[in-house]
């Protein structure tokens, strides 16, 4: 049971400085619109598009929402302590925010390696491609994103959960991160600690490595087509996918699957900023700059 006497928390942010908050707040605000415009783009253009019915694009519209609860679980309350007057958040709103928090990242995880088992069958057994990834197969896959992210939320909120904070109350990050929560515990965190890591190393890994195989039998797949123009249009369908699995590994790799004594706090928030802001920003763009069909979808769906 946690013993907690801290009621809230103190959320420093990105910086300290009194005259950058305005400026941070101007740059936030904007990319948090810029990524609820592209994110609604991509679900009206899917929504609304009977060609895109595909398992491609339920999971690309899945990792869509998934993005906007990783942003809108971090950005409001981040430009509420930017300026406004309290820079605080009630112990239960940080429990909560490390939840939704870890669930996004967690299922963000599982949806790109099932986009790219996707990308596998359609490239290595195109004929066989309806009868692989049907409805059934989508819904199963569906199904394991929201499980695997779900226990992945309550093992690390759990193991939050049942520390003591008995003060400082300063979280040194712009939302309720783990690192940043174990400095202030006045209870043991070693425990915590390798726990924490144990289940990133397996889920990050384990996950990263599926996608590596999947996309080596995909790179040893395209090689053997002959003419260069098959080459690159077959490289181009699975492009996006791959500059999105590596914007958004790099810093979660960076992050977690490191020791603790390496940690840099200040380093950490710009990073931070990388997988919970950026990435959910990029993905749209990334995943609609070349596809015509999502581009043909937005047309579609948009005002005349």
């Amino acid at each position: 049971m946690n013993h907690s006497a801290v009621s809230e928390f103190v959320i420093l942010g990105l910086s300290d400085r009194p005259e950058m908050q305005p400026l941070l707040f101007a740059v936030f605000l904007c990319v948090y619109l810029v990524a609820m415009l592209d994110n609604g783009l991509i679900v009206a253009a899917v929504s609304l598009s009977a060609a895109l019915y595909t398992p491609m694009y339920v999971l690309l519209l899945t990792l869509v929402l998934v993005d906007v609860v990783c942003t809108s679980s971090i950005v409001p309350k981040m430009l509420e302590t930017t300026l406004g007057p309290r820079k605080a958040i009630s112990y239960g709103g940080c429990m909560a925010q490390l939840f939704f928090v870890t669930w996004s990242l967690g299922a963000e995880m599982v949806l790109f390696t099932a986009m790219a088992f996707d990308r596998y069958v359609a490239m290595c057994f195109p004929l066989r491609y309806a009868a692989v990834m049907s409805q059934r197969m989508c819904s199963a896959l569906l199904a394991a994103v929201l499980l695997i992210a779900v226990a992945n939320a309550w093992v690390h909120t759990g193991l939050v959960l049942r520390l003591s904070f008995c003060g400082p109350d300063a979280v040194d990050h712009f939302f309720c991160e783990i690192p940043a929560l174990l400095a202030l515990s006045c209870s043991p965190v070693r425990a915590s600690k390798v726990m924490v890591f144990v289940a990133d190393v397996a889920q990050a890994r384990g996950d990263f490595l599926l996608t590596c195989l999947s996309y080596g039998f995909i790179v040893a797949t395209i090689l053997r087509i002959r003419s260069a123009e098959g080459k690159r249009k077959a490289f181009s369908t699975c492009s996006s996918h791959l500059c999105g699995v590596s914007f958004y590994y790099s810093p979660v790799i960076y992050t977690y699957i490191r020791p603790a004594s390496s940690y840099s706090f200040d380093r950490d928030k710009v990073v931070a900023t990388l997988y919970t802001l950026v990435t959910p920003t990029l993905n749209p763009i990334i995943y609609s700059l070349r596809n015509r069909e999502i581009q043909a979808g937005i047309g579609r769906s948009s005002p005349p």
